[in-house]
């Protein structure tokens, strides 16, 4: 930890934990190594029946008040995060973790330093391409390197920042308090989206901030190989998308007031090319604007919109 914390921002951690024991020590030991910030880590763990408890314990005795552990809703990831994020948790700048990675030094220093050059009166998002590494943390590639701005177009159909990627400033934190639970796909996804609509900002950056590790209890992976591609092509035909789609429509519909008027616009002709008439469908989805990040994605989009599977 810092040796002299006071001149330095305040990050909260947000780390969620179930069953994690076997990577835990070390997300927890790269957590520590952090520099340039002034570290609170807040863990909520889901009824973790293996080691998980005991190490957190060890964790909690070497840094005294700045570990905290809580029982988690046990109601899947999502309500952990949430419970989490609307905890009475201070903080200048606001972190998601996982429980298997391996952070680099800077990375909360880099993004609080991106983050610091936006007024703190608007919400504003760091989130960052990961090395990927395998079991052993040996790496195996890089995520995917999007190259296109982050924005609310964008965020309706995909989401660029992995969680462990993300950290927001204290106006984004309150934006989520401000509009609550919600029934959504995932906590990072939902906070792309409500960053970008209310008109916020958003940092995506190309160099790694950690190693995302790839295993087979991981709750959403990478899925970069063809493989993983293909397979999301024919869940998308199965219907998946559209039931992600839905859910999220319905959420920012609840919290339109929260969206800036030409973002209310874009929600509005997006939600049209997914039930007008064949004909307009196509039509208004280019009216809204949204696009993915790769010429396939788009292409994907469009047959989405034809096959009524948007």
């Amino acid at each position: 930890m810092p040796d002299s914390p006071d001149a330095f921002p305040a990050v909260a951690v947000l780390l969620c934990s179930y069953n994690g024991g076997k990577f835990l020590a070390q997300q927890l030991e790269s957590i520590a190594q952090q520099e340039g910030v002034e570290l609170a880590i807040h863990v909520s763990d889901d009824g973790s029946q293996d080691q998980t408890q005991s190490i957190l314990k060890a964790f909690d005795e070497r840094w005294k008040q700045q570990l905290s552990v809580v029982q988690g809703p046990e109601h899947g990831h999502v309500d952990n995060f949430f419970s989490l994020i609307f905890a009475n948790i201070e903080g200048d700048y606001f972190a998601y973790s996982d429980q298997d990675d391996i952070w680099d030094p800077d990375k909360l220093s880099r993004a609080v330093k991106a983050l610091s050059s936006f007024p703190e009166d608007r919400p504003a998002l760091y989130c960052s391409r990961s090395l990927l590494i395998d079991n052993e943390g040996e790496p195996i590639g890089l995520s995917p390197l999007f190259l296109k701005p982050p924005a609310f177009a964008n965020a309706l159909i995909q989401n660029i920042g992995g969680g462990n990627t993300m950290v927001m400033n204290r106006k984004a934190r309150d934006l989520l308090c401000a509009v609550g639970p919600v029934d959504i796909v995932a906590h990072d996804w939902w906070t792309y989206l409500l960053v970008t609509g209310s008109g916020g900002d958003v940092i995506y950056d190309p160099r790694p901030s950690l190693s995302y590790r790839q295993h087979q209890d991981n709750v959403i992976g990478s899925s970069t190989s063809w493989s993983d591609r293909f397979k999301r092509f024919f869940l998308a035909l199965r219907g998946r998308n559209r039931l992600w789609n839905t859910k999220h429509i319905a959420a920012l519909q609840q919290n339109r007031s929260c969206l800036t008027t030409e973002n209310q616009r874009i929600l509005d002709d997006f939600s049209a090319a997914r039930d007008k008439p064949l004909p307009r469908r196509p039509l208004f989805l280019w009216r809204s604007g949204v696009y993915a990040q790769s010429t396939w994605g788009n292409l994907g989009l469009i047959t989405a919109a034809l096959l009524k599977k948007l």
